[in-house]
């Protein structure tokens, strides 16, 4: 199985902690949030690894040299220009040949979210792209019916809500996890350009009528160490 992990971003949350070094290498318990995030991946199945890289790239990259690659095959994506999450995934579209379906996972979050089972439920459920999400307080939701396919998006910052796809049934809103799997089948469909989110492809090819499915990751542990005030606060449950 492969992986594309997205570790360009600069890490202003972070900051001052990244103004010398990515937020891939910000530790955690000791432990490099890249180093968790892969070994979390090869546990599950993953030996290929694509890794887009923006922020201090040669520290990562010098990383997983001294690590011999953790043992699996890795390459990288550098932008030149950040390309957010879907130019990000778009630039590394070669890299996903072999007609299966990926994961692709945000390098500051470390859970313990079965993707194996993910992987099982997305090809059942015959999705285009499968979300984990969890009911937790957040300031952004995606919106699924009662299928568990995605209809839209709300802001609470901005007091926005969009609805793409008409609801079947109860409408719930569902924080996201930064962890999809997805077909190869939606590169043919990324039409946007340059840097954009990869949220906005989602709503407009749920518009469109593609299966963006809900994986329900409650029962799971889940910490999103994007933010510095929860380094050093929140534990992280490890095999």
């Amino acid at each position: 199985m492969k992986a594309l992990v997205l570790a360009a971003g600069l890490g202003t949350r972070l900051r001052p902690l990244t103004d010398k070094k990515p937020q891939a290498l910000i530790e955690v318990n000791g432990t490099p949030l890249l180093e968790s995030v892969l070994r979390r991946l090869i546990h599950f199945g993953v030996s290929e690894v694509i890794i887009n890289l923006h922020h201090f790239p040669g520290q990562i990259r010098s990383f997983v040299k001294a690590k011999d690659n953790f043992g699996i095959r890795i390459e990288f994506s550098h932008e030149e220009v950040l390309l957010d999450t879907g130019g990000g995934l778009k630039k590394a579209a070669h890299f996903f040949d072999d007609g299966k379906p990926f994961i692709l996972h945000n390098v500051d979050v470390i859970s313990d979210i079965d993707l194996a089972l993910m992987v099982s439920r997305h090809i059942e459920d015959e999705a285009l792209a499968t979300l984990a999400t969890n009911q937790r307080k957040s300031t952004r939701y995606f919106i699924f019916d009662a299928s568990d396919l995605l209809c839209g998006w709300k802001s609470l910052i901005k007091n926005q809500e969009i609805l793409k796809r008409a609801p079947s049934g109860a409408t719930v809103d569902r924080a996201f996890c930064g962890i999809h799997v997805i077909a190869p089948e939606l590169f043919d469909k990324l039409t946007e350009t340059g840097s954009f989110s990869i949220v906005e492809s989602y709503l407009r090819l749920a518009g469109e009528g593609e299966r963006i499915v809900a994986f329900k990751a409650d029962e799971y542990d889940y910490r999103d160490f994007g933010k510095i005030e929860q380094l050093g606060v929140e534990k992280v449950r490890r095999e």
